[in-house]
């Protein structure tokens, strides 16, 4: 039986295998127990935005703990109208090997609410 940290490994290899011919900017995230992290790369896998629960913007936003889904929509729409601002509107998400479930999906929702296709 394979433990849960092998199964992550083998989606996130999955994953770079298709993302990594892409031209569009890369929506990657990560998330811990305590915290939910949203970075755009460029394809030359250079930063242009970043968003994080611990940011002190949205810490006034962000209700009690800052690992739950609220708090992964929060993140999500913020990191959306920074890629807007940008002139930033296509990109390709990343979920990093995570399951398309939970705070991923609700960043994900959030993002495309906002303005971001992908």
């Amino acid at each position: 039986m394979k433990g849960k940290s092998e199964k992550r490994s083998r989606r996130k290899a999955h994953i770079n295998k298709v993302l990594k011919n892409s031209t569009k900017p890369r929506l990657c995230v990560f998330k811990s127990l305590n915290n939910i992290y949203v970075q755009v790369f460029s394809p030359d896998n250079k930063v242009l935005a970043q968003v994080s629960s611990l940011s002190k913007e949205l810490k006034g936003k962000i209700k009690g703990h800052a690992g739950n889904i609220p708090a992964a929509k929060i993140v999500g729409s913020e990191i959306a109208a920074l890629c807007v601002q940008k002139s930033i509107t296509e990109v390709a998400f990343d979920r990093n090997g995570y399951i398309y479930h939970g705070r991923v999906k609700a960043l994900a929702d959030a993002a495309r609410e906002n303005g971001l296709n992908f």
